[in-house]
């Protein structure tokens, strides 16, 4: 993919301290810059983004033999990341197969404010998603990746395993672009105490903090719930 880590501090070494200057200031808001505004390394990033798309899948057989996997992962991340994933890992752990799915399914299959996909949050089941969708597709495609008619591209598990196997910048990008979404299927699940809260929070780790339009968005959006279609 091409989402390698930004370049060091040596590439503006030759360069004198004004051109320095001025190089750094109009590489600020470079999709390098952005993708490591949490402060996490490229390859940190991939790791979490991996983590917690395994996470957010359906409890099967197979997840429950990557456990040992994801702890691997978190424990090499910083700690705003590294407690939030090593948290919902004990929790899932502790559980029976039948009692996870039973409760997986209730809290992301039935659950409007849980559902995985994104763009359902900004956009709604309006025509204004699926230009949304389009756009995450063109994403994917633009990386070499082509997803299946059976899914759709929105759907986090994907977008996360995207931005970790793919692309990171252009993975992060529709992360940062659906940031409200992101958030609005957090907080449920901090207000039911939901043992899947930790992998949302680690998430929220590798991304920039909400801005103003985001808050306003996520208050917006939790009074009113997603849009519905108009004809």
């Amino acid at each position: 993919g091409s989402g390698g880590t930004a370049p060091g501090p040596q590439a503006d070494t030759a360069s004198s301290g004004g051109v320095a200057t001025a190089t750094r200031l109009r590489r600020a808001r470079t999709p390098a810059d952005l993708l490591h505004a949490s402060g996490m390394s490229t390859d940190e990033l991939r790791a979490c983004w991996i983590a917690v798309s395994w996470l957010l899948t359906y409890p099967d057989e197979q997840l429950i033999q990557r456990m040992p996997q994801i702890r691997e992962l978190a424990t090499a991340l910083p700690t705003s990341a590294r407690d939030a994933l090593l948290r919902t890992v004990d929790q899932l752990t502790r559980r029976d197969a039948i009692s996870l799915q039973e409760e997986y399914v209730d809290t992301f299959d039935t659950r409007r404010r849980g559902c995985l996909y994104l763009t359902y949050f900004s956009q709604g089941d309006t025509r204004r998603r699926g230009m949304a969708l389009v756009r995450i597709k063109q994403d994917f495609r633009a990386a070499g990746v082509e997803i299946g008619t059976d899914e759709l591209p929105d759907h986090l598990p994907v977008v996360l395993e995207f931005a970790a196997a793919h692309d990171a910048e252009r993975g992060a990008k529709i992360l940062r672009a659906n940031r409200p979404g992101v958030e609005l299927l957090r907080l449920p699940l901090a207000d039911i105490g939901s043992d899947w809260h930790g992998a949302l929070q680690a998430l929220c780790a590798t991304l920039p903090p909400l801005d103003a339009d985001d808050r306003e968005a996520v208050l917006r959006l939790a009074e009113e719930g997603a849009e519905e279609e108009t004809v």
